[in-house]
């Protein structure tokens, strides 16, 4: 099975492709030539299913427009309506030409706002701009409750519709009318599309032997810039570490698990399990450079997918101290399945546990130390309350 990437707004990641159902589709007559609904297609699914085709039937004979019926639309329409009833908030279909920029944007098209974008609560939700990117300059911040795309509600919007709206060509611009946290109005925004770099990492030396590796992402590269980082932090002669995973939307699986190997010396990273009951284990890597000193992560609610693999796998293994506020919960696998017209349908086929069982998806991953913060406040109470942690850790190790 090939594993997931993110879902970007500059780049949908595309999972590999699976089976959706036993290649049954529909073959409906046009409205106008009635009566002859072909049930060839219809033969292996349940009979509930055959309303469909009665409905068909029954507007092509009697409603008052059905001259201008356009098939092709009625058919997106009914699919939409099948993954909306679905208990599934990433389940989305995308018609031929959408379908067409997400297959090319998984071979390497990095041109948008740079921001990654979720589904919380029914609403389309910022989950973090890309550090220096179109949105951080725009004023996009995470927990952005993004209302409407260019004049157009995203009420019942499918995430994936949602993204394919939002990007676009460098030097294009799209508006946003975005709710802000703990703000009582919506604003405008508009943003100018840009080619968004995919930085991963960044990391400083603090005081008193204490390193700040900040993971922004999980991509190609994150686990080799982590590996320098580690050497850097050797070199400098550090001995505790705080990893800041915050605003961090998730990225490649086999990214986090090389990552997570980097601090681990054995087990499990995770296991999933899909949708025939099967479990799939993500085994440590040997060769980790992180290990032998003091370790604090910190997490918040935007903290996503692989970035609370890390978090909930050194949490399991006790490797170290979880800081922050509860992460988002977003631990499913998805897979983009294409259609014979070109279209494709985007779902979940399999969700991800904590090497001791939790599941990430819908709960999050809870932090061993709740530091939260305040919205007025005007210094980073969480990072500053991290290292006064690792710093105690410190001191036990002596």
């Amino acid at each position: 099975m090939k594993r997931p990437r993110i879902l970007w707004i500059i780049l949908v990641a595309v999972v590999g492709l699976s089976a959706f159902a036993s290649g049954s589709a529909c073959s409906l007559k046009l409205p106008g030539a009635v009566g002859s609904i072909t049930n060839h297609y219809f033969e292996d699914l349940p009979t509930e299913f055959d309303r469909l085709a009665e409905v068909w039937d029954v507007l092509g004979r009697e409603h008052i427009d059905r001259g201008n019926f356009d098939a092709a639309e009625v058919s997106d329409g009914a699919i939409r309506g099948m993954l909306q009833s679905l208990d599934d908030p990433y389940a989305s279909f995308l018609n031929a030409e959408q379908f067409g920029v997400e297959s090319q944007d998984y071979q390497g098209f990095f041109e948008g706002i740079g921001a990654q974008v979720a589904m919380r609560k029914g609403q389309l939700t910022i989950i973090a701009p890309m550090p220096d990117t179109p949105a951080e300059r725009a004023g996009i911040r995470p927990g952005d409750i993004i209302l409407s795309i260019d004049g157009e509600t995203t009420a019942n919007i499918s995430l994936l519709e949602a993204v394919s709206k939002i990007r676009g060509e460098k030097g294009s611009t799209v508006e946003l009318l975005v709710m802000h946290l703990n703000n009582g109005e919506p604003v405008t925004v508009v943003v100018e599309r840009g080619v968004i770099p995919l930085d991963s990492v960044s990391f400083t030396m603090l005081d008193n032997g204490v390193g700040h590796l900040r993971i922004f992402n999980f991509a190609d590269n994150t686990n080799d810039e982590v590996s320098a980082a580690l050497n850097e932090f050797k070199s400098s002669e550090g001995i505790g570490l705080l990893v800041d995973l915050r605003n961090n939307p998730g990225g490649l699986l086999r990214s986090v698990v090389d990552v997570a190997s980097q601090f681990l010396d054995d087990g499990l990273v995770l296991y999933e399990i899909d949708a025939s009951g099967q479990r799939d284990n993500w085994e440590v890597k040997s060769g980790g450079n992180g290990r032998g000193f003091p370790m604090v992560v910190l997490i918040n609610q935007f903290s996503a997918s692989a970035s609370e693999v890390l978090s909930g796998a050194l949490a399991d293994h006790e490797r170290a101290v979880l800081v922050g506020t509860t992460s988002f919960g977003k631990g499913s696998v998805n897979t983009l399945r294409p259609l014979s017209d070109g279209s494709g349908i985007y779902f979940s086929i399999a969700r991800w546990y904590t090497p001791n069982g939790t599941i990430i998806e819908g709960e999050g991953i809870t932090p061993d130390i709740v530091v939260d913060l305040p919205p007025d406040s005007t210094e980073d109470v969480q990072l500053n309350g991290s290292i006064e942690i690792l710093e105690r850790e410190i001191e036990k190790v002596g």
